[in-house]
């Protein structure tokens, strides 16, 4: 590290010769950098040696398994020969250093630039939660399960093969380790994968489609024969499985270490309270359903009831409008105005009733017992049932007649007469 070159952010080198390079990380933690990444591009016109440089001795110092699978590949990882490169860092990660080696006397530049928002980091951190809460559902469905087989054919085609070759291997050891071996194969031509895919999919592009349209195929063929998950030990364990990938994605999806471990704990305490949250919401219901109020029952006024419910009422209404009246936010004057009986309403405020002896009097004998009014309503309801009386007897007399016998002749009319 003493004879490399320490870079920063905004940095543009350009040099002809062979040199190292170092990123020192910034050491003080801030969580507007959680998903923040620095980019260091390296390109040139003629080609040359990118070889990364690992400042631990052994893998075994490592802290993580994830370190130590890091370090592992780093280790089988050749140096790559090409015209330009790209490095991404993750922020409050361990330091980088690389060496470029250019095979002609050309010139190459070194870029580095801060992206305060990583697309890739943020898509696998959202997997990995939505992966984790509906890892039971989905191992479970079909269509999901094709679509694993399919990725993992891919991706660990070794892993796969050893999988569909299972039943043919008898010892359970021996099945163990070749799925290790073939696992540690896989994280290697993966990490191998990502760090040259824009080589390959510029130069191989037909032989990457190809690969992956063949094994995807072949993937998918030997899913549907088998068919998709039935017992319930299968479905179990790759509910497991779902669940370690998304722990990995959400690890992998966030630079500072301590807030994917706070996230993994969460998730796993979620997943944990589900039992005491769906008692509680059971007892909860029950309660609820033993303390809920009864149906209401309505009672009916009685006439003298409803009567007196009026009169009270009526007068509360009366006293709260002579109050509102004599508050000061009553606009006196405006009323005033637009009254045809000034005095009256003042002494409706002072206190008198609203309404008068005489008017009470000329109610009374309009509407009250032996009032004009009512005598007309009852002479109308008269005159229309006696009006309808006759009608209804001469139709009871047809009737009658229609059902009277035939008169029988007196023997001795004559002689009387």
């Amino acid at each position: 590290g003493k004879n490399c070159s320490l870079l920063q952010e905004m940095d543009v080198i350009q040099k002809q010769d062979e040199n190292c390079y170092c990123y020192v990380q910034n050491r003080t933690t801030h969580l507007q950098y959680l998903w923040s990444t620095v980019q260091i591009k390296v390109n040139s016109k003629e080609k040359f040696r990118f070889e990364p440089i690992s400042e631990k001795s052994s893998c075994w110092n490592s802290e993580t398994v994830f370190e130590f699978v890091a370090c592992a590949v780093q280790i089988l990882w050749k140096p790559e020969t090409c015209t330009e490169t790209f490095l991404s860092i993750k922020q409050y990660g361990e330091d980088v250093c690389f060496k470029i080696q250019p095979f002609k006397i050309e010139p190459y530049i070194v870029r580095v630039k801060r992206e305060m928002l990583d697309g890739k980091l943020l898509f696998l951190f959202v997997a990995g939660i939505f992966l984790f809460h509906f890892a039971n559902s989905l191992s479970r469905s079909a269509k999901f399960f094709y679509l694993s087989g399919i990725i993992l054919g891919v991706l660990a085609l070794l892993v796969f093969v050893l999988l569909t070759l299972k039943r043919f291997i008898p010892r359970h050891s021996t099945f163990w380790i070749l799925m290790s071996g073939s696992w540690m194969v896989s994280l290697y031509f993966i990490y191998c994968f990502k760090e040259n895919i824009q080589w390959l999919w510029s130069e191989h592009k037909n032989y990457l489609l190809g690969y992956f349209l063949a094994v995807g195929i072949t993937s998918f063929a030997i899913c549907y024969q088998h068919g998709p998950l039935t017992t319930e030990l299968s479905i179990t364990l790759f509910t497991w499985t779902l669940q370690l990938t998304a722990f990995v994605l959400i690890y992998f999806g966030v630079t500072i270490p301590q807030v994917a471990y706070a996230v993994i704990a969460v998730s796993l305490c979620s997943k944990g309270l589900c039992y005491p949250l769906g008692a509680a919401c059971h007892i909860a219901r029950k309660m609820k359903h033993h303390f809920k109020s009864k149906k209401m029952a309505f009672k009916y006024l009685t006439e003298e009831e409803y009567r007196e419910q009026g009169e009270s009422e009526t007068i509360r209404a009366l006293e709260e409008l002579r109050s509102f009246c004599r508050s000061p936010d009553f606009p006196s004057w405006i009323a005033v105005s637009k009254l045809q009986a000034p005095h009256r309403f003042a002494a409706f405020v002072l206190g008198s009733p609203h309404v008068s002896s005489a008017e009470t009097k000329a109610h009374d004998e309009l509407y009250g017992i032996g009032s004009f009014f009512l005598e007309e309503q009852l002479f109308e309801t008269r005159a229309q049932s006696e009006q309808d009386e006759p009608a209804n007897s001469v139709h009871e007399d047809e009737e009658n007649e229609n059902e009277m016998p035939t008169q029988i002749p007196f023997p001795y009319a004559t002689e009387l007469l």
